[in-house]
């Protein structure tokens, strides 16, 4: 089945907002390439890495790094964030080379992916990238900074939706030297910047006892480049915020005590991180993006599929994972608006709508 979904380039514009009186929506074509990302009726951690290889058209996993009808609002809202905290993105020293890796492969991506809007002309080490959303046309030299307006790294995540580390190995294991991270979901690059693998993920429940995390870090370390993998992971988000950091808790940690079962359709969203990690060519470290989708409640059950599935995993998770991944205050409201949308009808593997 394709997803036959294409976009004209005025989407782009649309002008919406993650703060205040949030007017982000998803259009019915961005609700039908939505990663919903539970293959099963339950749900328990797991690493479910997969090669990250251009899937159906239309999907999520068409492109390397997707381009959606929210680009343009989400760049906003990145500028927004760094403007009143610049904290948020970072990059120790010596990860400089490896901001130039990911430099060189999102521009190379997006202009050989979508052409309608990106460009990157080559001349030896002098390169032209044109952003046509965005309005960029910019001449630089590659691997001088000097001629960009910021590091390299930030410069080309300011034009990129998702968040973004970079992780150096060393001493046999990865450590978060860099990253730029707007929209995250309850973690702070600030916190986080020069931790090891096992430190950083160390508030997982349920995951180290299984070894998960240790067998993830054997597999990282053996990545190579031109082989990239990716990963879903998940939570839930009251109201349509990509902005969820520690630091902001004052600002809507609160939300989540005003839901009841009016308003849970439009305010509480699915919040879907579609994770990549890519070996960096020069600096051999692992660029690790981390592209967040929301989707409204009211949106997803939609489809049919997705809201029977959707009410058994929130009835059924471990009360762990249902705390670290901030529902379980309203784990039962949920269930209870979600159990209208199951009829208890089976539901076919995978997690494409049905036709």
């Amino acid at each position: 089945m394709s997803l036959d979904v294409e976009y004209a380039f005025d989407e782009f514009f649309r002008d919406e907002t993650f703060v205040d009186d949030f007017t982000y929506r998803n259009s019915p074509a961005a609700i039908r390439r939505f990663p919903f990302p539970f293959d099963r009726d339950d749900y328990m951690y797991s690493v479910n890495m997969e090669p990250h290889v251009p899937g159906r058209k239309g999907s999520v996993f068409e492109k390397t790094f997707d381009v959606d009808e929210h680009y343009v609002s989400e760049m906003r809202d990145r500028a927004r964030i760094l403007a009143k905290d610049p904290l948020r993105c970072q990059s120790l020293p010596h990860m400089t080379l490896a901001g130039w890796d990911l430099l060189e492969l999102i521009m190379e991506s997006k202009a050989r992916e979508y052409p309608q809007w990106f460009s990157l002309t080559k001349n030896g080490d002098r390169w032209r990238w044109i952003n046509r959303p965005l309005g960029i046309d910019h001449s630089f030299t590659f691997l001088d900074e000097t001629t960009l307006p910021c590091g390299p790294m930030e410069y080309i995540t300011r034009q990129t939706q998702g968040d973004f580390t970079l992780q150096d190995e060393r001493e046999g294991t990865l450590w978060v030297d860099a990253g730029m991270v707007t929209t995250q979901a309850d973690w702070s690059l600030d916190f986080d910047i020069g931790m090891n693998f096992h430190e950083w993920h160390a508030p997982v429940p349920l995951a180290h006892e299984k070894g998960i995390f240790d067998r993830a870090l054997k597999f990282l370390l053996k990545l190579q480049h031109g082989a990239p993998v990716r990963r879903f992971n998940w939570t839930m988000t009251v109201n349509p915020l990509l902005d969820t950091a520690p630091e902001t808790y004052p600002e809507w940690g609160y939300m989540r005590t005003t839901l009841n079962q009016e308003n849970m359709g439009h305010m509480m969203h699915l919040r879907v991180e579609l994770q990549a990690l890519f070996r960096l060519p020069r600096s051999n470290a692992i660029a690790f993006s981390i592209r967040a989708y929301l989707g409204k409640f009211e949106e997803l059950v939609t489809v049919p599929k997705w809201g029977r599935r959707l009410h058994r995993v929130v009835r059924d998770i471990h009360p762990d994972l249902a705390a670290y991944k901030g529902f379980l205050r309203n784990r039962d409201a949920m269930a209870e608006w979600l159990s209208s949308y199951d009829d208890g009808a089976p539901t076919s593997p995978g997690w494409w709508p049905e036709d």
